[in-house]
C-alpha cells in the first residue's frame, strides 16, 4: 500500500518540508511514498481528514497549529508534553501520537556554536517553535528569557532591551516570522548597536540563508547561524519517529 506523509499549517506553500521528503524519497527509491500539504484554515475537522486520508502515516506541523493541535491527539510524547508544542504526528492504528523534534533539532544545530561564556540567553517570540528552544536552553543550562511585544510576567518587551541585558544574555535566538521570504527587510527590533564579536545570532528562519537579523550581527562580528540544520535534523528525527 502507498505511504502518505504530509505537513499541516497554514499558508505554507513556501516549506521546507515537501521539498525535502520528496527528495528523500527519491534517492532512497521508496516507490509509492508521497508528501503533500494541507494548508489549513483551522483545525475544525482535522482529525477526521487525518484519520480518513488513505495510507497516511505521518504529518509535521508548523505555525500556527504546533499548540493548538494537541487538543486533537489521542496521545502525546513527555518531551512534548514538557514543551508544550507538537510539531509531529505519527498516525498509527486510528490514533494520533504528537512529538517534538524541534528540540532536538535546535539543539544539535545550536551545540557547535555555544561557546564557554554563553550563559544567558534572549529568545525572541512566543509561539510554538520559542517553546522547544526555551526547554532546549533550560536543558544545556542556558538561563532563557522570552522577548515580546506583548508580553507577560517573566518576560521582556522589547522597549525594555539596553546595554546592561544585551550585555548579559550573549545568545540571542530570533522565534519570529520577520524576515522570512519575501519580506527579507523586516527583522526584530532590537538595538543591534550594541550587539559584539561576543555574541550569537541564531535564527530559526533559513530562507533567506541570511536574514536582516543576521546581517545586523555580522556586521557587527558576532557569530551567526540560521535554520537550516535545525530543519534537516528535526526532519530527520520526524522520519525516524514515523517508521519506529
Amino acid at each position: 500500500m502507498d505511504k502518505k506523509f504530509g505537513l499541516v499549517g497554514r499558508n505554507i506553500a513556501y516549506s521546507f518540508s515537501r521539498g525535502y521528503f520528496a527528495e528523500k524519497f527519491k534517492t532512497q527509491g521508496l516507490q509509492g511514498y508521497s508528501y503533500e500539504n494541507f494548508d489549513l484554515s483551522d483545525l475544525q475537522g482535522f482529525k477526521a481528514m487525518a484519520l480518513n486520508t488513505p495510507g497516511l502515516c505521518g504529518l509535521n506541523v508548523t505555525i500556527p497549529y504546533k499548540e493548538a493541535i494537541i487538543a486533537q491527539l489521542d496521545a502525546i510524547d513527555p518531551v512534548a508534553e514538557a514543551i508544550g508544542a507538537v510539531n509531529t504526528i505519527k498516525v498509527n492504528n486510528g490514533k494520533l501520537h504528537g512529538y517534538n523534534t524541534d528540540a532536538h533539532g535546535f539543539e544539535v544545530s545550536l551545540v557547535p556554536h555555544l561557546h564557554t561564556g554563553i550563559k544567558k540567553a534572549l529568545v525572541l517570540g512566543t509561539g510554538g517553535a520559542s517553546k522547544a528552544v526555551m526547554h532546549t536552553l533550560n536543558k544545556l543550562g542556558i538561563e532563557a528569557v522570552s522577548v515580546s511585544r506583548n508580553p507577560h510576567p517573566g518576560q521582556i518587551a522589547y522597549s525594555a532591551l539596553n546595554k546592561e541585558i544585551i550585555d548579559a544574555h550573549l545568545l540571542i535566538v530570533n522565534c519570529t516570522p520577520l524576515g522570512t521570504f519575501p519580506e527579507v527587510s523586516q527583522k526584530p527590533d532590537l538595538p543591534y548597536d550594541l550587539i559584539t564579536e561576543k555574541h550569537l545570532l541564531y535564527d530559526l528562519i533559513y530562507n533567506p540563508e541570511e536574514t536582516a537579523f543576521l546581517k545586523e550581527g555580522k556586521t557587527r562580528k558576532a557569530r551567526i547561524a540560521n535554520g537550516y540544520r535545525m530543519l534537516v535534523e528535526q526532519a530527520e528525527k520526524s522520519w525516524e519517529i514515523w517508521n519506529s
